[in-house]
């Protein structure tokens, strides 16, 4: 079982960056694939970016492409999010995930989920 714990959320203006983090504990961290999705009020949860166990592949939505980049430091067992040019339709929940799979898109692919941080872009 996995453990996944998000922070870094918050109130930023458009055009800000913010960094997310997820912790990991638990089985081995690099063991697994990992994602983050995100839910805006009103909407279903999507798949926002994901990365392979060592950090060599990553996948990413083509709303967040080229904005927001996924990482991972496997020594310190967290999953990164770093987002830049935020936009108001960033505004969500955003929730780290872990996957058997690499590339995992869909959230049934997904086993294990934190409880999900709070994104609010302003205008």
């Amino acid at each position: 079982q996995v453990q996944l714990v998000e922070s870094g959320g918050g109130l930023v203006q458009a055009g800000g960056s913010l960094r997310l983090s997820c912790a990991a504990s638990g089985r081995t961290f690099s063991s697994y694939a990992m994602g983050w999705f995100r839910q805006a009020p009103g909407k279903e949860r999507e798949f926002v970016a994901a990365i392979s166990r060592r950090g060599l592949t990553t996948y990413y939505a083509d709303s967040v492409k080229g904005r927001f980049t996924i990482s991972r430091d496997n020594a310190k067992n967290t999953l990164y999010l770093q987002m830049n040019s935020l936009k108001p339709e960033d505004t969500a929940v955003y929730y780290c995930a872990s996957s058997a799979k690499v590339g995992a898109r869909r959230e049934y692919e997904y086993d294990y989920w934190g409880q999900g941080t709070q994104v609010t872009v302003s205008s």
